[in-house]
Formats: C-alpha cells, sequence, structure tokens
C-alpha cells in the first residue's frame, strides 16, 4: 500500500518541482537581461511567448498523463531553453561586462544547453500522441543511434567547455558562448556543428515523415488527434518563420514580429488538445473556418484594392470617394462571398457537417408537404440518426393535442 501512495503523488510532485524551476528561470530573464544590458522587453517576450505555452501544455501532460512521456520531455525542452537564455546573459555580466558574480564558470557550462534542447524535439514529435515509439527494428534502431548522437555531444561539448574553462579561456562573444568555440580547433568547431545538424535534421524529417506516413494510414480519434497537431505545427510555423525576418527590422515592424511570435503557441496547445483528447472532434470545424475566413479575407482585400486602383488610376475619382466606395463594396460582398467560401470548404474539409446541412435542408423541404404523421416521425428519427448518429433515438408524440 505504500509503495502505490508514494508512486500516486511522485508524478505530481516531480511535475510541480519542474514547473517551479521553469518558473524561477523565466522570473531570472529580467533582471539577467538587465545585468548584461540587453533589451529586456524582446528578450522577456522571445522566452515566455515561446516558453511559457509549452511549459504550461506540459505540465498538465504529466500531470494529467504521467505515463506518457511527452510531457515530461517537453518539460525539459522548457527548462534547457531558459537555461541557454538565462547563462549567456549570467556569462555575458561576468566575462564581458566584469561584473564580480559567483558561479561564472557553471554558468559558461549550461550555455551548452541549447543542445540537448534541440535534440528533444524530434522525439516529442515521433512519439506523439501516445508516447509509444514507432514498432519495428529500424526505428528502434533509428532512436539508439540519434540519442547516442545527441548524448554522445552534449558530453563532448560540455567536456571541452570544461577544458577551455580549466585553461583558462574564459572570453565570450557577444552571444555569452565561449570564444574558443569559434574556431576549429580540439574544442569543437565546425564538424561538430555539421555533424549536430546532420543528426537533428535526419531524425526531424523521419518523425516528420512518420507522423503523415501515420495520418494517412490513420482513422477516428487517432486520425483526429494527428489533425491537431499538424494544423498547431502549420501555424506555429507560418507565424515564426514570419516572424524571425521582422526581428532584425525596427519600429512597426519589430513589434509586429513581437506579436507574431506568440503564434508559436498553436504547436503545444494543439498538442495538448489532441493528448488530452479534449474537444478531440472540434477539428474539422476549426479547420474549415479558419480556412473560410482566411479565403474570404483575402478575396475581399483584392476587391477593395483593385477597386481603389480602378477608381484612382483609371477614373480619377477622388482618393477619399474610392475608399468610401470600396469599403461599401467589400463590406456588401462579405456575406455572399463568405457563405460561398464556406460551402465549399465545407464541402472538402468538413464533410460530416456539410452532409448534415444537406440532410436537414433535404427534410425541411419534404415536411412542406407530409400530411402523415407516422412518416413524418419515421423520417425525422431517420434524418437525426444520419446528422447526429447517437446512440439511440426516441420521438415521443403527445396524441392528446
Amino acid at each position: 500500500m505504500r509503495v502505490v501512495v508514494r508512486r500516486s503523488w511522485l508524478a505530481p510532485a516531480a511535475a510541480a518541482a519542474i514547473g517551479g524551476l521553469v518558473l524561477a528561470l523565466a522570473v531570472a530573464v529580467v533582471p539577467l537581461s538587465m545585468l548584461a544590458r540587453h533589451d529586456v522587453v524582446t528578450q522577456s517576450l522571445q522566452a515566455y511567448c515561446l516558453v511559457v505555452p509549452v511549459a504550461v501544455v506540459a505540465l498538465i501532460i504529466a500531470w494529467r498523463r504521467p505515463g506518457n512521456p511527452i510531457g515530461w520531455l517537453l518539460l525539459l525542452v522548457a527548462v534547457f531553453y531558459l537555461l541557454q537564455t538565462d547563462a549567456p546573459l549570467y556569462a555575458l555580466g561576468v566575462y564581458r561586462l566584469g561584473h564580480h558574480l559567483p558561479l561564472g564558470p557553471v554558468a559558461l557550462l549550461l550555455v551548452q544547453s541549447w543542445l540537448p534542447g534541440l535534440m528533444l524535439f524530434p522525439l516529442v514529435i515521433v512519439l506523439f500522441p501516445d508516447g509509444q515509439p514507432p514498432p519495428g527494428g529500424r526505428w528502434r534502431w533509428a532512436l539508439t543511434a540519434y540519442l547516442t548522437v545527441g548524448t554522445g555531444f552534449t558530453a563532448l561539448l560540455t567536456a571541452n567547455a570544461s577544458v577551455a574553462i580549466a585553461e583558462g579561456h574564459t572570453g565570450v562573444d557577444a552571444a555569452g558562448q565561449l570564444r574558443i568555440f569559434d574556431h576549429a580547433s580540439g574544442y569543437g568547431g565546425t564538424g561538430t556543428t555539421l555533424t549536430v545538424v546532420v543528426a537533428f535534421a535526419g531524425f526531424f524529417l523521419a518523425a516528420v515523415g512518420y507522423q503523415v506516413a501515420s495520418w494517412r494510414r490513420s482513422s477516428g480519434e487517432r486520425r483526429q488527434q494527428l489533425k491537431w497537431f499538424a494544423s498547431g505545427a502549420l501555424v506555429s510555423f507560418v507565424t515564426v518563420f514570419t516572424a524571425l525576418p521582422l526581428s532584425s527590422a525596427h519600429g512597426f515592424w519589430h513589434a509586429l514580429g513581437d506579436v507574431l511570435t506568440v503564434g508559436f503557441a498553436a504547436a503545444p496547445v494543439c498538442m495538448g488538445v489532441g493528448i488530452l483528447k479534449y474537444r478531440l472532434y472540434e477539428i474539422d470545424r476549426i479547420i474549415s473556418r479558419t480556412l473560410a475566413y482566411a479565403v474570404v479575407t483575402g478575396v475581399l482585400a483584392g476587391v477593395y484594392a483593385g477597386l481603389v486602383l480602378l477608381a484612382t488610376q483609371v477614373f480619377r475619382f477622388h482618393s477619399t470617394v474610392a475608399v468610401a466606395a470600396a469599403t461599401l463594396a467589400a463590406a456588401a460582398l462579405f456575406n455572399p462571398v463568405r457563405r460561398r467560401v464556406q460551402r465549399a470548404v465545407d464541402r472538402r474539409f468538413n464533410r460530416a457537417r456539410y452532409d448534415a446541412e444537406r440532410t436537414v435542408a433535404a427534410f425541411a423541404a419534404r415536411l412542406k408537404d407530409a400530411v402523415d404523421l407516422d412518416s413524418v416521425r419515421d423520417d425525422l428519427a431517420s434524418v437525426v440518426q444520419q446528422a447526429l448518429e447517437p446512440g439511440h433515438v426516441s420521438v415521443w408524440v403527445n396524441e392528446h393535442e
């Protein structure tokens, strides 16, 4: 009995402890950014927008599904990301700006935590959604080789950093990394980085390919889980890689890049929905609505721009009149365009809803000419069964009315 009690408390206690560590590391970003004289807003936004969604979802998964390793892996990803954010800032303050603070060598070693954090991402992908590795001997060998490469290079990088620190090579560059790693020496260099990148990219592409093949073979609940994951990953990919070039801009575009970084939250949130199976079957509706409104927005934006250019450049109307007329035209077209686009998108991406609407519409048309109560009752039960697929259908009729 004691073993059962201890095991039942072990997972929540471990999740709470790692969650507390993530919180402490996230809070430390602000004072460490000030210590290193970095932009506090940019550092905080990047850390919080990228890490907080991952940490929250990981904590929920680890708490609710302690047997699923994905929650624990995501918690480790959050810890490693924050370590490789905090440690360089601390190292800059000690070894570049001359602040007399303790544990400087520890910070230089923790700067290398970017590698294990990076190598964990493909594992999360390949283990989604139930935490079980793919079947087959080839995948076992691939996982073993990948983990060996990741662990080996992490140990090598840490050992090289330890040797450099012991020999007094503690100079750091503007990113807080040891300068000795900028040169192709025995401490590390282009060969090490290239090997890590090739291993990461190869296993990442293999993991994505496995999930694509799994989606094509799947059905029912598993297919919906993979739809959630794919949808969130696509949104995160588009928003983050749109924000990356804007991060080097200034003013409005830089702020827009910071805002777009929030889109990274889509991947971990959708992953959590898929694992916890919360509102699992609403993904088709979400996809169809998103696609429909994206198409409608693009069409109306094109119509608006075309009318403004036509009115101002061809007919030489006053710009204010042209803008007002284009706005009214776009507003008038919104509902008709939305209905047509939504119907087309539902027919392709949300077939269940499209078929249900057609069934209900056909029943409504038949109901106009129906006079026999028994046939209406049987027809109603049949329509409900087709549209909603309930486990049981009953129709109660008050014969005294």
